[in-house]
């Protein structure tokens, strides 16, 4: 049997999130769960209301988007992890296309490449993420930026287990400290290149609203995390 895949979707007043469970429940990868974890949401939580007997619906205060995914981490009954967030949306041979890469390759956790959209699905720039033919040049990447979108990856859940959740310290930046500490840690992120996913620009999005935050808290990452990985370089 094939294995099974927790799809956790992170909500918070987010009025995209019933494209986000639609297109999970898309999927042609049929051993998945859906875990909605609404962070204390005060509006849109109506667009749950037509799904609810097909997610896991799980409620918690407010306290950022890392509390949200680690909550559905621990509720996840997957070996492995796929995020989702609430204003993006999967294709549906996401999973199914990603699974096979990760079981052909052995791998324990990968990312693809996705397309940049707006308000209206509307791709305004294709294949928006650097591409790789290596393992070493996701490592030389690390050096320059964040190149994996959270949105595209699938981990097992078991390395969460051994390197711990994501910290909520970084408010905006938890997963771009979680993808180092895997690499330093020895784990390889193996590079699907296919779009499989869409990444969403909107007027409420995270990316725009807190970019002097998120600029500092990058640089707090970096400065620990990239002497620790030039090891890995060859």
């Amino acid at each position: 049997m094939e294995p099974k895949v927790s799809i956790i979707i992170p909500f918070y007043n987010c009025a995209y999130v019933d494209q986000a469970i639609q297109s999970a429940l898309n999927q042609t990868y049929k051993n998945i769960e859906i875990i909605i974890v609404d962070d204390g949401s005060s509006i849109f939580t109506e667009k749950l209301m037509p799904f609810r007997e097909k997610i896991r619906y799980i409620q918690k205060e407010n306290g950022g988007t890392a509390t949200a995914l680690n909550t559905g981490i621990d509720a996840a009954k997957g070996e492995y992890i796929a995020w989702l967030s609430s204003d993006d949306y999967f294709l549906p041979e996401k999973v199914t296309k990603q699974m096979a890469f990760m079981l052909n390759n052995h791998a324990e956790a990968s990312f693809t490449n996705y397309d940049y959209i707006n308000e209206k699905n509307e791709v305004l720039i294709p294949c928006y993420g650097q591409r790789f033919s290596n393992v070493n040049e996701v490592y030389k990447g690390f050096l320059r930026y964040n190149v994996i979108n959270g949105c595209t990856i699938i981990v097992k859940k078991n390395i969460f287990e051994k390197l711990g959740y994501f910290n909520p310290y970084y408010r905006y930046t938890h997963d771009y400290e979680m993808w180092f500490r895997l690499l330093v840690s020895g784990y390889k992120f193996y590079y699907l290149d296919e779009v499989l996913t869409k990444f969403r620009t909107h007027e409420e999005a995270g990316t725009r609203k807190h970019q002097p935050e998120i600029k500092k808290e990058m640089s707090i990452i970096e400065n620990h995390y990239r002497p620790l990985l030039t090891k890995f370089i060859k």
